[in-house]
C-alpha cells in the first residue's frame, strides 16, 4: 500500500506541474489571439490542479494504517475522493454545455470575433498534452487499482475534449462558421457527463461491499482447492472494501486430523491466497470436518 501511495503521489505531482504550465501557455495564447474559448480553456486546465490535489489527499488518507476507531483501515476514503471528482467532472461538463447553448442562442445578436492563429496552436498543444496525461494517469491508476487516480485521468480526458471543442471553434470562426464552437461544446458535455456517471457508479459500488466478479472468485476457489488437504470449499464470500478484498471462507478437511494439523492447513490456505491475490487484505477461515 505504501508503494501504491508513492506511485499515486508521483503521478499527481507530474500532472499538477503539467497543468500549471499548460494553463499559462493557453492563457497567454488566448489573450494574444483574442480567443475567449482559449481563455476559458486555460481556466479549465488551472481548475484541474484543484481536482488533483483532492486525489493526493484521498490517496494519502486511504493509505493510513488501521486504528482503534477504524479497525478495517481507511481505503474507502479513496472512493470518497473519486465521488467528489465525479461531481466536479459533471459540473465542469454542465458548464461547458451551458456555455455552448448560451452562445448558440445568442449567436444571432452577437458580433463574431475572429481569433488569431496562436489560439489554434495552443489548442493543438493542449489536446496532445492532456491526452498524454490521460493515458499516463490511466496506466498507473489501473496498475495500483486506484479509483481516485482513474477519476483524475478522466478529468484530463475531459480537458482534452474541451480543447478539441476550442480547436473546432477557433478553426470554424476563422473559416466563417463561429457556431461550430458552441455546438462542439454541447456534444462534449454529453461525453463528460457519461464519464462522470461511470466514475460515480464504480466508486459507489466499491463503498457498498459489492462482491468480486465471478472470474476472480473462481480463481480464488481454484487456488484454495489446489491444497491437497482441502476436501472442498463449503462457503466463499468476497467483498470489495475500497480497492482491497475481504474474504469469508469455510473449508472442509479430514475430520480425523488433529487440531494443530487442521489449523496448519487453514494457515497455509490463508497465506497462499494472500500471496496469489495481492488485493486481498484479510481472510476469515472456518474449518469444517469432511
Amino acid at each position: 500500500m505504501e508503494n501504491q501511495t508513492k506511485i499515486a503521489q508521483r503521478v499527481s505531482l507530474v500532472t499538477i506541474a503539467g497543468n500549471l504550465l499548460l494553463s499559462l501557455v493557453k492563457l497567454a495564447a488566448g489573450l494574444v489571439a483574442h480567443s475567449g474559448a482559449m481563455v476559458s480553456d486555460a481556466v479549465h486546465s488551472a481548475s484541474d490542479v484543484f481536482s488533483t490535489v483532492i486525489v493526493l489527499i484521498g490517496v494519502r488518507i486511504s493509505a493510513k494504517a488501521s486504528d482503534r476507531e477504524h479497525p478495517y483501515g481507511h481505503e474507502r476514503l479513496e472512493c470518497v475522493a473519486a465521488i467528489v471528482l465525479s461531481v466536479i467532472l459533471l459540473i465542469t461538463g454542465l458548464f461547458i454545455g451551458y456555455g455552448g447553448l448560451h452562445k448558440i442562442v445568442g449567436a444571432a445578436v452577437e458580433t463574431p470575433v475572429v481569433p488569431g492563429a496562436a489560439a489554434l496552436g495552443a489548442a493543438i498543444l493542449s489536446i496532445a498534452v492532456k491526452e498524454a496525461m490521460f493515458w499516463y494517469t490511466r496506466r498507473w491508476a489501473k496498475a495500483i487499482d486506484s479509483a481516485a487516480l482513474m477519476a483524475d485521468a478522466w478529468h484530463h480526458r475531459s480537458d482534452a475534449l474541451s480543447s478539441v471543442g476550442a480547436l473546432i471553434g477557433v478553426a470554424g470562426a476563422r473559416m466563417g462558421f463561429p457556431v461550430l464552437d458552441p455546438l462542439a461544446s454541447v456534444v462534449i458535455c454529453v461525453f463528460i457527463g457519461k464519464a462522470a456517471a461511470d466514475i460515480f457508479i464504480d466508486a459507489v459500488n466499491k463503498m457498498i461491499d459489492r462482491s468480486c466478479d465471478e472470474e476472480t472468485e473462481r480463481a480464488i476457489r481454484e487456488r484454495i482447492l489446489a491444497n491437497a488437504d482441502v476436501a472442498r470449499v463449503d462457503l466463499l464470500r468476497t467483498r470489495e472494501f475500497g480497492s482491497r478484498i475481504y474474504i469469508e471462507l469455510e473449508i472442509a478437511v479430514d475430520g480425523e486430523l488433529p487440531l494443530r494439523r487442521a489449523h496448519a492447513v487453514a494457515e497455509a490456505v490463508h497465506d497462499d491466497v494472500e500471496a496469489a491475490f495481492p488485493k486481498v487484505k484479510h481472510i476469515m477461515i472456518h474449518v469444517n470436518p469432511a
